[in-house]
């Protein structure tokens, strides 16, 4: 068998990826204005299962892209997310991307309150006297307790993309965000993690400007 490949130029790879994808998709139909977001997640991870699992509360990618014109900081869970991140793109309105997962005060007081470290980086987070949106890809344990500080009147995020990957506790976490009342963008289910985190926040911050730098 003679393996054929396409004949595409490295700067249109992209741009032939979504092609493909909205080939693929056919006839699927997506809620107006969610399509660039579903369509990232489906282009970083190559699968289709985003067509259907990943649920947006009312308004929230207008409320979201207000929120980073307007100055929001993003915080994440993992190092692997916020590296992920395009950070210029976001320092063109004034946020900055944020983990506390590696800081000692965070795993000093996870230790004192026998949390864990996501628990503790949203306290700190919590903390902060800035517009927060909230990316969420890889502990449900982050995501029970911005709901807790939701529920405290503590917190009002501006966004929470919560897509943890794995098991305990995951899905029933993903729901509490879907019940706290703050915007959200959920992946229902098991699936999701740092790369799809990222790549929701990139989605974002390319609706409103396409740069890349």
């Amino acid at each position: 068998m003679k393996v054929q490949l396409e004949n595409v130029k490295p700067m249109d790879i992209e741009k032939r990826s979504f092609e493909i994808i909205t080939e693929e998709l056919g006839d699927k139909k997506l809620i107006p204005g969610t399509e660039l977001v579903v369509k990232r997640c489906i282009h970083t991870s190559a699968d289709f299962d985003y067509a259907d699992n990943l649920c947006f509360s009312s308004e929230v990618i207008e409320k979201a892209m207000a929120a980073i014109k307007g100055g929001a900081c993003i915080v994440t869970d993992t190092q692997m997310a916020k590296s992920g991140i395009n950070k210029r793109a976001l320092a063109r309105y004034g946020g900055e991307v944020y983990c506390f997962m590696s800081d000692e005060d965070v795993a000093e007081a996870a230790k004192k309150n026998g949390t864990t470290r996501a628990t503790a980086s949203m306290d700190k987070a919590a903390a902060l006297n800035k517009k927060l949106i909230f990316a969420i890809g890889n502990a449900p344990t982050a995501l029970v307790r911005l709901y807790e500080l939701i529920q405290e009147g503590k917190l009002d995020p501006e966004l929470i993309i919560g897509v943890p990957v794995g098991f305990v506790n995951v899905v029933q976490s993903k729901e509490l965000i879907m019940e706290s009342g703050a915007p959200y963008i959920v992946a229902r289910g098991r699936k999701g993690g740092s790369n799809i985190a990222a790549c929701i926040c990139n989605a974002l911050l390319y609706m409103i400007d396409n740069r890349r730098d």
